[in-house]
């Protein structure tokens, strides 16, 4: 099964340098986390700052779900958190 995100929420984790999203399988709720570095490399014009981004992740949307999805059907082994790093895009 894939992934849905009916939830549009997204925060930057400066602990972890990353936004963080959510994802959902039935019930389950799926964390995950997008670094830095990978949105840099979908938007290599974003500013270094938290607002710059969750503005790339926003525009990037589509495109971190689908890769999300991925790794979800990939690695899905009872965990209940996934990283996507720049190599995953």
């Amino acid at each position: 099964m894939t992934l849905n995100f009916p939830n549009p929420s997204r925060s930057f984790d400066a602990t972890r340098n990353c936004v963080r999203f959510w994802g959902y399988d039935s019930a389950i709720e799926i964390a995950l986390f997008v670094e830095v570095d990978a949105l840099r490399k979908l938007c290599p014009e974003m500013s270094n700052v938290e607002a710059g981004f969750l503005k790339a992740f926003d525009a990037e949307r589509k495109q971190i779900h689908k890769i999300a999805n991925k790794a979800y059907v990939r690695g899905r082994s009872g965990s209940y958190a996934y990283r996507l790093a720049a190599e995953d895009f």
